[in-house]
């Protein structure tokens, strides 16, 4: 019994390392919430206003396919500091934000196209 869980969790383990999709914790929305930029930003918002609440972004990506640009920022708390990033479709509206730099993001969704 223990020899066949330990086989799946060695197996597991092994295909989660191939992976390269990374996954946001939870902690660090509870730690960045009140920042206008997780705070105020929403899907469908323009370009500009995420400009507005946010300022210039670290760096700015081009989405493979020309699917848009994706900013990102770096958030800071108590000397912590935690990637973000900011999707925007073609015509410069948020599809997407969340934890990760704009490269993580992309390789999650070619992770998700492969799936």
């Amino acid at each position: 019994m223990y020899k066949s869980i330990t086989a799946s969790a060695l197996a597991l383990a092994a295909l989660t390392g191939c992976s390269s999709y990374k996954v946001e914790n939870p902690v660090d929305y509870v730690t960045y919430r009140d920042q206008p930029l997780v705070k105020q930003v929403e899907d469908g918002m323009t370009k500009q206003r995420v400009g507005e609440v946010a300022g210039p972004p670290s760096t700015e990506v081009l989405l493979t396919g020309n699917r848009g640009s994706c900013n990102n920022y770096v958030l800071n708390r108590e000397g912590k500091e935690q990637p973000y990033y900011v999707a925007f479709d073609v015509n410069d509206r948020v599809v997407g934000k969340g934890f990760m730099t704009c490269e993580q993001h992309q390789r999650n969704e070619q992770e998700k196209r492969k799936l």
